[in-house]
């Protein structure tokens, strides 16, 4: 092992006002000896899905002490996307990812720390862990806090989706008001992140394909004792990966990996947001990894996973039939994934996940007789859209809907249209102005997207927005629109009444209007004044980029002194 440039803080004359500051923190001149690993978490009070984080923690801290390491616990921030949902707040849902790995890259290379252990639980904090890991670049392991279990009610298995959409069952008189509160009290009966196969999950398997987590871990319920055990032996690999100088981040985040983490997102149905999270992920390795690409795998991977919300099953479900590693064993012999790409335990993929179970058949189906021969999710191109939109098509009736535009300046117009339920079939409900740096902040249109199902006209209608969606959105919802209306992009040129024709099978999406008809609009377009002047989000929307590039706000890889 080299010299742990943790010794920049202990060693020396010079360094006994450090150790001074060690020592009031009660380490001893043994702990001091040692190197020192961080270990960050989301522990607090602002969402279940980080709750799980506490017992897990303490069980990383004890691995890792245990191997010879002093471990150093900090935490970051965490926005509840479910709780600020539907109004303001959720402009800060997408912002959090890039604190979150700002906040990690400080305490990281300000404290010269030797490793790092980083949990997430809700679901921009998986992304934003990740992307901090990679661009601190030193020993580090991944590890997601698990899912809450589902809930039950009158027969039914739950997960919190359904308390969205029965907000719009209640609306239009199918359910009653006990159904109603029967639903938001059973829906998520423990703490962890959601059970279906939204952004947390999807995350949480794209670490694993990735191969910066703990073998087989993500399907793992976040109540279960099993998760300590998990975290004390990542504690102790952490070590061992120290001790023999890697494998690094971006040793294991290539471009043949950031492959495999697509392909699992489209084989599992997956949330949507996976396509803005991994150029992320790409852009703090260095690695020119956009949209395109993510569209390119999502078109020649097969669904296999009957997963909710397209699907039936929820993340408890995979775990009883043998966890992702059932998934991952069965793209790697398909020849879906990458099984020679490298792991945190310097074992290939193939090697980690070669001995797992073979695919049930019902929840998890095998790539030779898939649900769909082409993925659940999908990037959409055309005249509305040429730097890229999109659309999860897992569980769609049909791919094809041609309708008439309802424009919306914001999301707030439009869920009050759908609330008093001023909309009709046919139509295509346009919420623009919502974009990364028109929000600012790219907020997820979940509550808009469930009451319109939940109001029974989940695929009658289709919704087009260049903010983005939440893993549990379903129906016909196309987001991510590129470029942005606030920018000039042409969702701005929409206009009430035009007609609007989207091909998921073709892959395309177009506004029905003439070449001639576009440029007059264009010529008379005019940019609208920012809505944030100060504060997080004003500097936010001067940074950030376009979706098709993960919506980030540097140019990465970040580089360091230290990595030499």
């Amino acid at each position: 092992m080299k010299t742990p440039r943790s010794r920049v803080t202990t060693d020396g004359l010079d360094r006994a006002p450090h150790r001074a500051f060690m020592r009031a923190m009660g380490l001893d001149d043994a702990a001091i000896a040692k190197p020192m690993i961080g270990v960050v978490s989301m522990k607090g009070e602002q969402t279940p899905c980080n709750m799980t984080h506490d017992f897990q923690v303490d069980a990383a801290k004890a691995g890792i002490a245990e191997a010879g390491g002093t471990p150093r616990e900090f935490a970051t921030i965490s926005v509840s996307d479910g709780i600020s949902m539907n109004h303001e707040g959720m402009k800060f849902s997408l912002v959090s990812r890039e604190l979150i790995a700002d906040s990690i890259e400080s305490v990281v290379h300000g404290l010269a720390y030797d490793a790092l252990i980083g949990f997430g639980g809700c679901d921009k904090t998986l992304p934003g862990v990740m992307m901090g890991m990679i661009r601190c670049n030193v020993p580090s392991i991944f590890i997601y806090g698990g899912s809450a279990l589902p809930g039950r009610f009158a027969g039914k298995t739950l997960t919190v989706l359904d308390s969205y959409e029965a907000v719009g069952g209640f609306m239009t008189g199918e359910i009653d008001a006990a159904t109603l509160e029967g639903i938001e009290r059973s829906c998520l009966p423990t703490i962890g992140a959601c059970a279906g196969q939204f952004t947390a999950n999807t995350m949480a398997m794209v670490s694993e394909a990735m191969g910066l987590t703990m073998p087989n871990v993500s399907m793992v319920p976040g109540v279960y004792a099993e998760r300590a055990r998990i975290a004390r032996q990542a504690g102790r690999l952490v070590m061992q990966m120290l001790e023999r100088g890697g494998p690094l981040p971006r040793e294991i985040v290539t471009r043949k990996a950031l492959e495999n983490g697509a392909a699992i997102v489209a084989a599992t149905g997956g949330s949507t947001n996976a396509a803005l999270h991994l150029p992320a992920l790409a852009n703090e390795a260095g690695i020119a990894f956009t949209l395109d690409d993510v569209g390119e795998v999502f078109s020649r991977t097969p669904l296999i996973g009957n997963l909710r919300p397209g699907g039936k099953y929820t993340a408890k479900d995979v775990h009883d039939i043998g966890g992702t590693a059932v998934v991952i064993r069965a793209l790697v012999e398909s020849g879906h994934i990458d099984g020679s790409c490298l792991t945190i335990s310097g074992r290939t993929i193939a090697q980690e996940y070669g001995a797992a179970n073979a695919p049930d058949g019902e929840i998890i189906f095998t790539p030779s007789k898939p649900i769909m021969p082409d993925g659940g999710v999908a990037v959409l191109k055309g005249n509305l859209c040429p730097d890229g939109a999109v659309i999860k098509v897992a569980g769609l009736k049909s791919v094809v809907f041609e309708g008439t535009a309802r424009v919306f300046e914001d999301e707030e117009h439009c869920v009050d249209a759908v609330r008093n339920r001023k909309y009709a079939a046919g139509d295509v409900l346009v919420i623009r102005n919502e974009g990364p740096v028109g929000g600012p902040g790219m907020r997820e249109m979940l509550g808009v997207t469930a009451l319109i199902y939940g109001q029974g006209m989940g695929e009658k209608v289709a919704l087009i927005t260049d903010g983005r969606f939440s893993g549990a959105t379903r129906g016909m919802c196309i987001g991510y629109v590129s470029p942005e209306a606030f920018i000039g992009g042409p969702l701005a040129l929409v206009r009430e009444g035009d007609r609007i024709r989207i091909d998921a099978a073709a892959r395309r999406m177009d506004l029905m209007i003439d070449d001639g008809e576009f440029a007059a609009r264009r010529q008379a377009w005019k940019q609208r004044a920012p809505r944030h002047r100060a504060g997080t989000l004003a500097k936010y929307a001067r940074l950030v980029g376009q979706a098709p590039g993960g919506a980030v706000t540097h140019d990465g890889a970040a580089e360091w002194p230290w990595f030499d």
